[in-house]
C-alpha cells in the first residue's frame, strides 16, 4: 500500500494522518476557552417565559363575598330506620302504607333517643312544630304482627315498576299529545303497554294532587294542551279561509288592513298560506318544506327575494298571515251573525200583520197618528180655513 502511494505521489501529510484527539481543546479558540464560560453564563441566559398570573378581582362586593363567605352549618338529618322500603310519591301506594312507614320511622327515633331540633327557618313556629314532632316520636309504638303484614301487603299495591324515567316520558307525552289521546302517549312511554299506560293515566288523574311537584307538572300539561289548542284554531281557519275559493292559488284574497308591509307581495303571500295549508300546518320541519316548494316554484324563478327566505323568515311571514286570516274569520262571523238576528227579527214581525184569525178575518197592521204639527194635511186645513 505504501509502495503504491509512493507511486501516486500523495503528500506525506496525508500519510502521517492518525485519528488521535488534538493536543488542545476543540472548546478552544483564539486562545479562548469557551467551556469555562459556558460553566458561568450557562443557565443564567435563559429567558424564562411568563407565569400564569390571577387575575385580578375589581368587584368589591363579590371579593369580599367570596372572601366572608361563612357557611352555616347544616342541622343534621334525622336517623331513619336502615331496612325501610324505597317509595315515591309518583308511584301512588295506598295512603295507609305512609302512616306504618311514618310510625316505623318515629318508633326507630324513639329507640335511638333522637330529639328534634328547632329549625330557625320556620320562625314564630318553629318550637310549636318541634314539641309536636318530638311528641310524635315519645308516643310512637313498634308495629304489630297484623300491621307489618299489612305493610308487605301494601307495598305490592303500587305502582313499582314505574320509575322516574317512565314517568317524566308519560308527564311528556300528555304534554305532547293531550290528557285524552292514550294511544300516543302509550307509545312515547318505552316499556309499558297500552293497558298499563291507560291504567297509571287513570290513577294520576285522580291522585296527581298527592304529588310533591304538583304546580310544575300541571303547569306544564297546561302549557301544552294550550299549544295543542292554538294548533287547532289555526288548521280550521285555514280550512275556513280555503273553503270559501275554488281555486285558492289564484282567488285567494287577504285582508291586509294596515299591515300590507312592502317586502311580500300579494302572489308570495297567496303561494305561503295555500302551501301551508297543503303540506299540514302541525307536520313537523313544515317550514323546511315550504322553503323547498319556495325555491321550486316556476314563478318564483327570478323573485330573488322569496327564494332567499330562510325557514326561519317564512315562519314569521305565515303567522303574520295566519293572524289577518283568524281577525278575518272573526269579523265574517260577527258579520254573519248579526245579519241572522236582523233576518229573524224582520222573519218575526212580517207574518204577524197578515196572518188569519181564527174567524177568518185578516188582521189589518197597526196604523200610526200623527200629530196636528206633524201633519201637513192638517196644517194646511188649518190655513185654508184662516183665510
Amino acid at each position: 500500500m505504501n509502495k503504491k502511494l509512493e507511486q501516486l505521489g500523495v503528500d506525506s501529510s496525508l500519510k502521517d494522518f492518525m485519528m488521535e484527539a488534538p493536543t488542545e481543546s476543540v472548546y478552544q479558540f483564539e486562545g479562548e476557552d469557551y467551556r469555562e464560560k459556558q460553566k458561568v453564563f450557562g443557565i443564567g441566559n435563559w429567558i424564562e417565559p411568563p407565569k400564569r398570573e390571577r387575575k385580578a378581582n375589581y368587584a368589591v362586593d363579590a371579593y369580599f363575598r367570596e372572601a366572608l363567605r361563612v357557611s352555616e352549618p347544616k342541622a343534621p338529618k334525622a336517623p331513619r330506620p336502615p331496612k325501610q322500603p324505597i317509595v315515591q310519591d309518583f308511584q301512588f301506594f295506598p295512603p295507609r302504607l305512609f302512616e306504618l312507614l311514618d310510625q316505623e320511622i318515629y318508633y326507630f327515633r324513639k329507640t335511638v333517643c333522637y330529639k328534634v331540633p328547632k329549625n330557625p327557618e320556620l320562625g314564630s313556629d318553629a318550637s310549636r312544630i318541634q314539641r309536636e314532632e318530638q311528641r310524635k316520636i315519645d308516643e310512637a309504638e313498634p308495629l304489630t304482627e297484623e300491621e307489618l303484614a299489612e305493610k308487605e301487603n301494601l307495598l305490592t299495591q303500587g305502582f313499582t315498576n314505574w320509575t322516574k324515567r317512565d314517568f317524566n316520558q308519560f308527564i311528556k307525552a300528555n304534554e305532547k299529545y293531550g290528557r285524552d289521546d292514550i294511544d300516543n302517549i302509550s307509545k312515547d312511554v318505552e316499556g309499558k303497554t297500552p293497558e298499563e299506560v291507560r291504567a297509571y293515566s287513570e290513577v294520576f288523574w285522580e291522585r296527581c294532587n298527592e304529588l310533591q311537584a304538583i304546580d310544575r307538572i300541571m303547569g306544564q300539561i297546561d302549557r301544552g294542551e294550550a299549544k295543542i289548542q292554538r294548533r287547532a284554531s289555526i288548521k280550521k281557519a285555514l280550512d275556513t279561509k280555503m273553503s270559501r275559493y275554488r281555486a285558492p292559488f289564484h282567488q285567494l284574497r287577504i285582508a291586509y288592513g294596515t299591515n300590507k308591509g312592502k317586502n311580500y307581495t300579494e302572489e308570495e303571500d297567496r303561494f305561503l298560506v295555500c302551501m301551508l295549508h297543503k303540506l299540514g300546518f302541525d307536520k313537523e320541519n313544515v317550514y323546511e318544506e315550504l322553503r323547498a316548494m319556495v325555491r321550486c316554484a316556476p314563478q318564483f324563478r327570478f323573485d330573488w327575494f322569496i327564494k332567499s327566505r330562510t325557514a326561519l323568515e317564512l315562519q314569521r311571514r305565515c303567522n303574520t298571515l295566519i293572524t289577518l286570516i283568524e281577525r278575518e274569520n272573526q269579523e265574517l262571523e260577527e258579520r254573519e251573525k248579526v245579519e241572522k238576528r236582523k233576518s229573524r227579527g224582520s222573519n218575526g214581525r212580517g207574518p204577524s200583520s197578515g196572518k188569519r184569525k181564527g174567524d177568518g178575518s185578516i188582521s189589518s197592521p197597526p196604523v200610526s197618528v200623527q200629530s196636528d204639527k206633524s201633519s201637513p194635511a192638517r196644517k194646511k186645513k188649518k190655513y185654508i180655513s184662516v183665510e
